[in-house]
């Protein structure tokens, strides 16, 4: 189990729909190894393979206070959103220095296969779901700051320029 490096934005893999996975192997479990890994040594509520390069729709979370929660998923949709909203500053490592306030449904029910192979519905709330949320946009080439208007995206992503300088 090994902290992996994330990619820096605009890198091609961040914007590039993941591919589904076929089946849980022992390397597919070895990959959210390393992304628990890579989650906490952020430290993060969670994290999408292509964060880390891999193209593949794997995402852990783990928005508990104690840590050692971790949720593992292999192809996550959403099969229910909550009408009620919720606002989270949101970051990603890929950008590091800037944040956005971003407002998502406040639950959600996912559905997705566990790493024992078997397909599974959970309900999330919270951080919890901003979290699953957030790793479903980067499993789909989306980041957290496509959900601003232009003009806020814009002034996000140059001061993210000159913090890269």
């Amino acid at each position: 189990m090994t902290a992996r490096p994330c990619l820096p934005y605009p890198h091609k893999c961040l914007r590039t729909p993941a591919a589904p996975v076929d089946v849980i192997t022992d390397e597919i479990r070895a990959i959210w190894d390393d992304m628990i890994d890579t989650m906490e040594s952020m430290p993060g509520v969670g994290l999408g393979a292509p964060q880390i390069g891999v193209g593949l729709r794997l995402a852990v979370v783990d928005a508990s206070e104690t840590r050692g929660q971790a949720v593992r998923m292999a192809n996550p949709e959403i099969l229910h959103a909550s009408a009620q909203m919720r606002s989270h500053n949101e970051a990603s490592p890929n950008l590091p220095g800037v944040s956005a306030v971003i407002a998502r449904p406040r639950a959600v029910t996912v559905q997705f296969v566990n790493s024992d192979g078997a397909l599974q519905e959970r309900d999330f709330v919270g951080l919890w779901a901003t979290s699953v949320q957030h790793q479903i946009d980067h499993l789909n080439g989306r980041m957290y700051f496509d959900h601003l208007s232009k003009l806020k995206r814009d002034r996000l992503l140059k001061r993210a320029r000159k913090l890269d300088r």
